[in-house]
């Protein structure tokens, strides 16, 4: 912000929409949303973005587990596990990405009889489970936002193997801290990425992230749809606080 405040240096302005096409329901909701205004959903059946109204965390879930293992699925022919992923505002609490991919991983990815699993971290992972590296590892050439799919788990050997875009990458049980589940992961971390589907819980206990930054951010993950689940109260808050920051560089007066 200071460099481009300092009119010092030259500044390009990115204003070409290419994720989605400019009519797209998203892009409207985007644009409101950095305007300050409360997006609308398209029309039932019609459009790309929709907000569900749902008023309490219980329902909140309920809603965003039949969003993604029933009605995204049917509607949109979307692999629930693939292509559709969960954003939350924030990590803990009931609608944060901690429960939300306990939750998750029940109804998409249940424990089987027989099946290999390894519990590491405070983290149970399975065989056909969505994960995300954490943090950058040049020797395995992953880094920190990659998703992959557990392929294979060795109890004998005490190896997991994940694959990410069809590479296998092995991990020791010790070193299972790099990677989480990532049915759902945080706005924050989805930054830079881009997803087929996206749903985002939205309520008044992600107060302190409820920002119209971080909405924005988590509109234009989507490409071919965006769901909001959540109260009204909570989209209005996150509409209209836009507070950032402030920094006290004086790096624009000396540039």
């Amino acid at each position: 912000a200071d460099l481009i405040a300092s009119g010092a240096i030259p500044v390009a302005r990115l204003n070409e929409v290419h994720r989605q096409a400019e009519s797209s329901f998203i892009v409207r909701a985007a644009h409101a949303v950095n305007a300050g205004e409360e997006p609308e959903s398209a029309p039932p059946g019609q459009g790309d973005f929709f907000f569900v109204d749902a008023a309490d965390p219980p329902t909140i879930l309920d809603r965003l587990r039949t969003m993604v293992l029933e009605r995204i699925p049917a509607a949109f022919g979307l692999d629930p596990i693939r292509d559709v992923q969960v954003l939350s505002p924030m990590n803990k609490s009931e609608l944060g990405v901690q429960n939300l991919n306990r939750e998750l991983q029940t109804l998409l990815n249940p424990p089987s009889s027989g099946a290999a699993e390894v519990q590491r971290f405070a983290t149970t992972f399975r065989v056909g489970d969505k994960v995300i590296q954490t943090r950058n590892n040049y020797q395995r050439d992953t880094f920190n936002g990659d998703i992959g799919r557990v392929a294979e788990i060795d109890a004998v050997d005490q190896v997991l193997t994940a694959t990410f875009d069809g590479r296998p990458v092995e991990y020791d049980f010790a070193e299972l801290d790099e990677l989480q589940l990532a049915y759902a992961c945080s706005i924050h971390k989805s930054q830079g990425s881009e997803y087929p589907a996206v749903v985002i819980p939205v309520h008044t206990q992600h107060f302190v992230m409820l920002q119209r930054n971080l909405l924005y951010t988590g509109i234009t993950r989507g490409r071919k749809l965006v769901v909001l689940v959540g109260s009204r109260k909570a989209l209005w808050i996150a509409v209209n606080k836009s507070e950032t920051t402030k920094r006290f560089s004086l790096l624009a007066e000396r540039l």
